[in-house]
């Protein structure tokens, strides 16, 4: 159930000093989500090359591979929770602070390591850094942009972060590993002193006077039915994004050879070709949007139109490389509903547990990657890649049209009222 409380609706007519600090508070959230995004797949732009200057032969190199990624995303999964939680308790803004000095020490470290155990640990701690950043700055737009314009805030968010994606194929492709681990957790620290900009919003601020209320509670979560559903809803309704990423982009140099394709499949260009698909599909859905005034509708279409582009890449219809590139860039094109989908989860859930929900939507959907990837692995032992990948295709798409069946729309959501 939700409780209605006496908060108004912050910025619905600003002032231009508002507005101002409105829009650079838009401006930080995505450059910081961009680095997020940059330091998140620099790994599986670098797996590759820094396994084997580690000593792995190829045979090693993808089953290692897949435990870094999973020790990873269980960064995510832990770091979502501390993180979420702290956002509802003790603000967005103090989140947005601690998450990105956490993952650019950590990812400054990465490019230290000597052996497969400090990889593992650090990718870990990494992980835990890299959960708090998109969660904490989408709740940061959406309370404090009126409800119109929320669509325009979070897209240009994820829109400039994804292209983070970007920067990490292109690091990955030009400079050695060791260096762009050390640039990116570089860039990290710059960006961190410009959180000086940023505060937490008033809906948040007038909350956090009102002693009685239960804020951040994972207890709450998991106990209401209502709320339990809503959020497993947002998660599945998220996962073929991370099958593009965790299992046609990153196994791609494993993949493609099964497909037919006889020519060399290039990791780099393989994220470069996705980043850029997932870049302007979330411009896209995000215009898509805030013309038809909806969500659920867009989120429904690109979903569907992922599934066409998954199992036609699945079926080996193209037998080059360039073929390749060109499938996987429509699928990441189509993958691209990242900001409707942590717009939406937003949306879905009252003030005094919105930054607990939206931290931990995007680290969930993050973190399906393993369970994606185990059953990867443990399939292919029994079928072909090719039959391996199809089976995973379908299974991920029928949770993902079960989420959205059960997504309630929300463009016009009014964000002032509490869960109960």
């Amino acid at each position: 159930m939700t409780g209605t409380s006496d908060l108004s609706v912050e910025c619905e007519s600003p002032g231009k000093e508002v507005e101002t600090w409105i829009w650079i508070t838009v401006l930080v959230a995505a450059m910081g989500y961009f680095v997020d995004v940059t330091d998140l797949w620099l790994f599986s732009n670098l797996r590759v090359a820094s396994l084997r200057d580690l000593g792995l032969s190829d045979d090693q190199v993808t089953d290692t591979g897949a435990l870094l990624l999973n020790s990873q995303q269980i960064g995510l999964l832990v770091g979502s929770v501390i993180w979420g939680v702290m956002g509802d308790r003790r603000g967005r803004a103090s989140v947005m602070f601690g998450s990105i000095f956490l993952y650019s020490v950590g990812n400054i470290l990465n490019a230290f390591v000597t052996s497969v155990p400090q990889y593992v640990a650090l990718r870990f701690i990494t992980g835990v850094g890299l959960a708090g950043e998109i969660g904490a700055g989408i709740t940061l737009v959406c309370e404090i942009l009126p409800r119109d314009k929320r669509g325009i805030g979070t897209t240009f968010v994820t829109g400039l972060g994804v292209a983070g994606a970007i920067l990490a194929a292109l690091m990955g492709k030009y400079l050695s590993w060791r260096t762009a681990f050390f640039v990116g957790g570089c860039l990290g620290l710059g960006l961190f002193f410009l959180r000086v900009f940023t505060h937490d919003s008033g809906l948040f601020e007038r909350m956090s006077e009102e002693r009685a209320i239960k804020r951040g509670s994972i207890k709450q979560l998991v106990t209401t039915p209502d709320l339990l559903v809503r959020f497993l809803s947002c998660v599945a309704s998220g996962m073929p994004i991370y099958l593009t990423f965790s299992i046609f982009a990153v196994f791609s140099p494993e993949i493609a050879p099964a497909l037919g394709i006889k020519e060399s499949v290039s990791i780099s260009d393989v994220m470069l070709c996705v980043s850029v698909g997932l870049t302007l599909g979330d411009v896209l859905a995000g215009v898509i949007s805030q013309l038809a005034r909806r969500r659920k509708g867009p989120l429904i279409f690109l979903v569907l139109m992922n599934f066409v582009a998954a199992v036609t890449i699945t079926m080996g219809l193209s037998r080059s490389s360039l073929g390749y590139l060109v499938l996987v860039f429509i699928l990441g094109l189509t993958s691209g509903y990242w900001a409707c989908l942590i717009t939406t989860s937003a949306e879905q859930f009252g003030t005094n547990i919105r930054a607990t929900v939206t931290t931990m939507v995007p680290n969930f959907v993050r973190a399906t990657a393993i369970p994606i990837t185990i059953l990867f692995i443990q399939v292919k032992k029994y079928l072909s890649i090719q039959n391996t990948v199809l089976l995973v295709t379908f299974i991920v798409f029928s949770a993902a049209f079960w989420g959205l069946s059960r997504l309630r729309e929300s463009f016009h959501a009014d964000l002032d009222y509490y869960e109960e």
